[in-house]
């Protein structure tokens, strides 16, 4: 099925019942979830009438003691390497995997906390942080397993966007029971929904039955989900505008 979307599409109003609810499994050092990235920010924009959407961190690295990927035979730091330069290879993402031979992440737990922590300030706080986390790690080569590292780019980030994101009350609540109870309540969203991949992707209209896609996919891929789940939302255009 081959779908295309007209750029700069004005939607009709949506009711709220009839908006394409989206969850978004994923993880700061997911290489995979880094490359999905342009397609994911392309249907943001596309769609931002018509969805609403929630990040759900998925803690991919506990600690290395207690990390098995069997599917890519990895057990050790190194071993992520040639996954990192294999997604590159692939998707064309800048991607440096460098940092698992100089100075490996020990967890992704750290930096999903963060998120969370951000997240508590507003919903495109944590959205943003995100994304320079990931960036951090996968171009910059900074190990975001560690709390200056976190601390440092939330510091850049504070000051490069003024009133999104405080970084005193970052420090804060990063420290705090609350950020932690949140990234709790994400790791039991991935259990019970049984979520072995990122990103992942669950869409669902409100009360409804939906699509879960898991892995790195095609933005031609998200449009056939939204085509068998809400057909009425790629057709439920307003004329453009002289």
């Amino acid at each position: 099925m081959s779908l295309q979307l007209e750029q700069n599409i004005n939607f009709l109003p949506v009711k709220e019942a009839d908006r394409l609810v989206i969850e978004y499994y994923t993880d700061p050092l997911c290489c995979w979830s880094w490359a999905f990235e342009q397609h994911w920010q392309r249907l943001l924009k596309e769609f931002s009438a018509v969805i609403t959407y929630a990040y759900c961190m998925g803690g991919l690295i506990p600690d290395w003691k207690n990390y098995q990927d069997p599917m890519n035979d990895i057990s050790r730091p190194a071993q992520l390497g040639p996954l990192w330069m294999e997604a590159a290879q692939i998707t064309d993402a800048v991607i440096d995997p460098q940092i698992w031979v100089e100075d490996p992440p020990t967890s992704s737990y750290p930096a999903c906390i963060a998120v969370k922590s951000a997240e508590m300030q507003s919903k495109e706080a944590g959205e943003k942080y995100l994304f320079k986390l990931r960036e951090a790690v996968m171009v910059h080569k900074q190990n975001i397993a560690q709390p200056e590292v976190l601390a440092a780019i939330a510091q850049k980030f504070s000051k490069e966007n003024p009133g999104l994101l405080d970084y005193n009350q970052f420090l804060e609540d990063i420290s705090s029971e609350k950020s932690l109870e949140l990234f709790r309540n994400d790791l039991q969203k991935v259990r019970y929904n049984r979520i072995g991949r990122f990103p992942t992707l669950t869409l669902h209209k409100p009360g409804q039955s939906g699509i879960m896609i898991t892995g790195y996919r095609p933005y031609e891929v998200l449009l056939q989900a939204i085509q068998v789940i809400a057909p009425e939302i790629l057709g439920n255009t307003a004329e453009q505008k002289g």
